[in-house]
């Protein structure tokens, strides 16, 4: 049997990509082991991890990737997100490997912003980003107890990747910085992800399935479990979609709490991929208001099912288990479909919800986006590409008025909606704008 390989690497606060790589390329030959960064401050460009090997941040080291889109040329990935196709930390199709803590990460987004957008308070950032870790089609992966501090761009990706375990990862990225998703498991298989915290300006835990160069889904994403997690987000916490290429099928989400959010739990299916058999269960949230340039404002759970691109029809959302929900909320609970594909069979039980006005008044309005119109503007509409257009009326697109006002309920285009021991305490008398029915369902 192969003794596995150890490797340890002095911090000298110079730049160290090359003895660390050549550490990773040692244990990846000789079987597999373990390249652990001591205490101290490293310096790194791109790291490719390869098969066998764990890379291992001891108590007390800081790994601080060079703030250089350039640093990464050697490390790229064929999923392309925001313009991105690098990573700071890398794997390309390799078995068993390992990140691990309890040292640190900081990624240096401060060195990622081109200037300040007002209307929505948020940076704008740099054209061009690096993921921090990016693996692709990888197997039997574990990244467990190392913190992520300031990520440029999407914090960890992992595509097309099986049998992964993510454990006691801290996340806390800019609250001002967009597209720093914390954790995103895009067409994965058997997945466990839990007693993690993030805390950043863009979705928490998401799904995807993206497409490849083809055109086509990666995969399908399934056998997917979150649970005692901890999120802030000023996205949606908990996420499926947007991309939605392949099909979803056996998620859950439980155990957790979402805590200073835009959106707790959300749906988006927009791509022809069916999201089957989903749970949420046992979280907690606290969902508020924001500015209009956000997706959404303040609901604590929304589906949309849109056909977001003319030749291509959303997949449906079928059996959607949401229970056992607590906290408050400045928007409402949305299950909307305006494609064909419909939602279908969605079981609200237990939910204890508290429906308070905002400040702002941007829950008064139900949210689409993405459609069309934000991934592929007019050159002369005001807005930012895959996020806001603003219409001929002034009006941003995709977000529409209640019918009537806010209610507490939304619904169009659901069949097979039971509810049971639900309850929205909402305010007396109510503000103005909002519904006097706490239900409301539109059926044209």
């Amino acid at each position: 049997m192969t003794t596995p390989q150890q490797f340890s690497i002095e911090a000298t606060g110079r730049n160290a990509t090359a003895e660390i790589q050549s550490a990773i390329d040692a244990a990846s030959a000789r079987g597999g082991g373990r390249v652990s960064l001591l205490a101290g401050e490293h310096v790194a460009g791109g790291l490719l991890l390869k098969s066998g090997v764990e890379l291992h941040l001891a108590e007390g080291a800081l790994l601080r990737p060079i703030p250089d889109y350039e640093a990464y040329r050697d490390t790229t990935v064929g999923v392309i997100a925001e313009k991105s196709n690098r990573g700071m930390i890398v794997a390309r199709n390799a078995d068993n490997v390992r990140i691990t803590g309890p040292g640190r990460i900081e990624a240096g987004g401060e060195h990622f912003i081109a200037g300040d957008d007002p209307t929505v308070g948020t940076f704008v950032p740099s054209e061009f980003r690096p993921r921090v870790v990016v693996f692709e089609g990888c197997r039997t992966v574990a990244l467990d107890g190392f913190q992520v501090t300031g990520s440029p761009m999407w914090t960890l990706h992992l595509a097309d990747c099986e049998d992964i375990v993510i454990r006691n990862v801290t996340i806390t990225n800019d609250r001002r910085l967009p597209n720093t998703d914390g954790m995103v498991l895009d067409a994965c298989r058997r997945v466990l992800i839990e007693d993690c915290a993030i805390s950043t300006a863009d979705d928490g835990i998401c799904l995807k399935t993206s497409a490849g160069p083809d055109g086509k889904a990666i995969g399908v994403c399934e056998s997917i479990t979150v649970r005692r997690c901890t999120v802030s987000s000023l996205s949606c916490a908990l996420k499926l979609g947007t991309e939605s290429h392949g099909d979803f099928d056996n998620v859950v989400f439980e155990d957790c709490k979402v805590s200073d959010s835009n959106r707790g739990l959300g749906l988006f299916s927009r791509d022809g991929g069916h999201m089957r058999n989903v749970r949420f269960s046992r979280v907690e949230v606290d969902c508020h208001e924001t500015p209009d340039g956000f997706w959404g404002s303040g609901e604590a759970l929304t589906v949309t099912v849109v056909d977001r691109r003319p030749e291509r029809h959303a997949g449906a959302v079928e059996n959607l288990i949401v229970e056992e929900i607590t906290g408050r909320m400045e928007g409402a609970i949305n299950l909307v479909s305006t494609s064909a594909a419909g939602i279908h069979n969605v079981a609200l039980r237990g939910i204890r919800l508290a429906q308070e006005p905002g400040p702002l008044g941007t829950g008064l309005r139900y949210d689409l986006r993405p459609t069309f119109a934000d991934i592929a503007p007019i050159t002369e509409a005001e807005g930012r590409a895959n996020a806001w257009t603003r219409g001929a009326d002034g009006r941003i697109v995709g977000l529409l008025d209640y019918p009537g006002g806010m209610p507490a309920v939304f619904l169009k285009g659901v069949e097979g909606l039971t509810a049971q021991d639900v309850a929205v305490k909402r305010p007396a008398p109510l503000p103005e704008g909002w519904n006097a029915k706490d239900i409301v369902e539109e059926t044209n």
